[in-house]
C-alpha cells in the first residue's frame, strides 16, 4: 500500500490505532499479538521491506526513502489518543505533543513528563558519538525486553481505550 492510499479518517470516539515506526522494529510480533487481543487496527510505516499480511486489521504503508518520510507519515497521521511505537525519539516529541501515547520498543513510555530529558540525552548521546568519546553500539534485544515490552504495550493499549471511553 502506498502512502497516498493509507492514510485513516480520524474518529475520537473509536478505538485507539497503533501506529509502528517499523523499519528496524525489533517487537512488530509483540505489537501484532496485543493489538491482536483488543482487534486494534495497526499501520506498520516503513520504508519498504514489510511483509504482505493477509489480516485486514494490519496495514502497511510504504513511504518515499525521503529524510523522515516514514515519521513525518505517522506525525501527521496519528492523533490524539492513537499509541505508536518509535525508537526515534524527534518522532516522539512530535507525537507527544499531539497527544498520542508513545512507547519505545523497550517498552519505556514517552510522555509530557520524560519526553525532554530523553530528548536532550539523545542529543548529548549524537554529540558524544559525533565526537567519538563513545561507541554507537546498542545492547542486545533481549527476551527480557520483549517481555516488557509486551507488558507496557499491553497497559498502553488499555489506559488509550479507557481514556477514549472517558
Amino acid at each position: 500500500m502506498s502512502e497516498e492510499g493509507a492514510a485513516r479518517s480520524a474518529d475520537p470516539s473509536g478505538p485507539p490505532v497503533v501506529f509502528v515506526d517499523a523499519d528496524a522494529c525489533p517487537v512488530k510480533p509483540e505489537i501484532l499479538k496485543v493489538a491482536g487481543r483488543h482487534e486494534l487496527e495497526v499501520i506498520l510505516v516503513s520504508n519498504g521491506g514489510l511483509r504482505p499480511t493477509r489480516d485486514p486489521k494490519v496495514r502497511n504503508v510504504i513511504v518515499s526513502d525521503g529524510f523522515d518520510a516514514a515519521d513525518d507519515w505517522i506525525a501527521d497521521n496519528a492523533a490524539s489518543g492513537d499509541i505508536a511505537v518509535t525508537a526515534d525519539v524527534p518522532l516522539a516529541v512530535r507525537l507527544v505533543e499531539k497527544g498520542v501515547v508513545v512507547l519505545d520498543p523497550k517498552g519505556r513510555p514517552l510522555g509530557k513528563d520524560n519526553i525532554g530529558m530523553a530528548s536532550a540525552m539523545r542529543n548529548l548521546n549524537q554529540d558524544l558519538r559525533e565526537a567519538g568519546v563513545i561507541s554507537g553500539f546498542n545492547a542486545p534485544f533481549s527476551q527480557r525486553d520483549r517481555s516488557a515490552f509486551l507488558q507496557a504495550m499491553d497497559k498502553a493499549v488499555r489506559h488509550a481505550m479507557n481514556a477514549r471511553r472517558a
